[in-house]
Formats: structure tokens, C-alpha cells, sequence
């Protein structure tokens, strides 16, 4: 099941703000990580604000068109043909200019009063590049950006109210062992587990989107926390069953 969409002019402004927050995380608390994962050695990438506020670097959506607008293509090339400093700024004024697509995208339907109260949310906050520039400041929240599953499993996230079971279990439901390698079409929209070796449990979760071409899943966890996670290397260990 996708992710709803907003609809009403709080809802996209609210959005906006989610995304613009983790966008910023990566440009400044985050950069270090952010740096390291625009590596020019690999394909096109882009820098994707989420709307629970988390930030990642992905390939392109493959469909066309695409769901939503995309941010800036193929930040990666140039960040060692540039001062550092020039390609963060580089970085931020097309997430600005991503950030505003995406909240019209949304509000298309709009009138001219509701464009303007959807403006007036978003001109109220200072622009990426302004955070960035040190034009203005922001507080931005302690890091968000989902850890990696093998650092913590889903059960001590503390976010509730998806409607699947936060705990784990200690046999997997029926349903089948992904393998590495396989298609990855059985994950459209499936409700899978999760394999946590630690404590040897297995966590409910939710995919809400997949990117085929890098052979990632987005997953919505019992707990209301998302993450995107390498297919391959999860099924590679037996460790993610689609439930039947």
C-alpha cells in the first residue's frame, strides 16, 4: 500500500517541511555521510528529502513519467570537479527548486487562495541554500535518517499506529524465503518479515515502493519508521520472508 498523499493546503505544506528538514540534515549534521554516498564512481544519483523527514541517495525512479517530480540529476558527477563547499550550494539550491515542485505538484488542484496560503506556509521558512549559506539558521532535529537494519532492530523503534504487530516473532509467517537474485515483483506492495539475527526475531513490515534498477525496497515498519533497504543483501542471508 502507497503512502497517501496530501491533500489539503496543511498536508503539502507539512510535507514540504518534512522534506525540506531531511534535505538540510544531509546538507549539514548528516554532510559527512551525505558526501561519501554522492560517490562519482557510481550511476546517476539523486538526493531525495522523504516526508517522515529522513533523507537518501538514490538512483531515478525508473518509471516515466514519474510519480513525483525528481530532484536534480547526477549530483554525484560533480563533486570532485568542484570546491566542496560550491557543490553543497551547488546541491541545495536545486533541492530548493525540488522542494517547490514537488508542493505544486501536489497542489495543482488548488485555487488561487489556496496557492497562496500554500506559498505563505513555505515562503515563511528560510530556503535550503539559505540554511546552508549561513543567510539563516534553523534547528534541525537529531539525526533521522534511518539506521541501517543490521543496527537496530524495528522493535526499540518508539513510533506506533501502522496496525501491524511492532514485536517480533520467532517463526516467520507462512509465505516463502526470498532468494538473492530473484525477481523482485513478489515485494510489490507486500507484507513481509524481517529477520533480526541479534535476538533471533522476525519484525513485520510493510513495502511501499521498490527501485528495481539499484534492487532497494522502501519499507514501512509495525512501528511507523521507514527504510530503505538492499534487497540482495538481505535475501542473500534468508533473511526476508513475504508473507503469504
Amino acid at each position: 500500500m502507497a503512502l497517501e498523499a496530501p491533500r489539503t493546503v496543511d498536508d503539502v505544506a507539512d510535507n514540504f517541511e518534512n522534506r525540506r528538514e531531511g534535505l538540510i540534515m544531509a546538507l549539514t549534521t548528516d554532510v559527512e555521510d551525505f558526501y561519501a554516498e554522492s560517490d562519482p564512481d557510481k550511476e546517476n544519483l539523486c538526493l531525495y528529502g522523504n516526508p517522515d523527514g529522513t533523507w537518501e541517495v538514490q538512483l531515478p525512479a525508473e518509471e516515466v513519467p514519474p510519480e513525483l517530480p525528481e530532484p536534480a540529476l547526477g549530483i554525484n558527477f560533480a563533486r570532485d570537479g568542484m570546491q566542496r563547499k560550491d557543490w553543497l550550494a551547488l546541491v541545495a539550491v536545486h533541492s530548493d527548486a525540488w522542494l517547490m515542485a514537488v508542493a505544486f505538484y501536489y497542489g495543482a488542484k488548488f485555487d488561487g487562495k489556496e496557492r497562496e496560503k500554500l506559498f505563505k506556509r513555505i515562503n515563511a521558512l528560510p530556503t535550503v541554500y539559505e540554511i546552508l549559506s549561513g543567510k539563516a539558521t534553523a534547528k534541525p532535529k537529531a539525526n533521522k535518517k534511518p539506521p541501517p537494519a543490521e543496527s537496530q532492530p524495528p522493535a526499540q523503534k518508539q513510533k506506533t499506529g501502522t496496525g501491524m504487530n511492532p514485536l517480533g516473532i520467532k517463526k516467520p509467517s507462512p509465505g516463502f524465503i526470498l532468494k538473492a537474485d530473484a525477481s523482485l515483483a513478489p515485494l510489490n506492495n507486500a507484507q513481509i518479515e524481517l529477520y533480526w539475527p541479534d535476538d533471533g526475531m522476525w519484525y513485520k513490515a510493510e513495502v511501499v515502493s521498490l527501485n528495481q534498477r539499484a534492487r532497494t525496497a522502501k519499507v514501512l515498519y509495525a512501528t511507523g519508521d521507514v527504510e530503505t533497504l538492499s534487497v540482495d543483501e538481505i535475501a542473500a542471508e534468508s533473511h526476508l520472508n513475504v508473507c503469504a
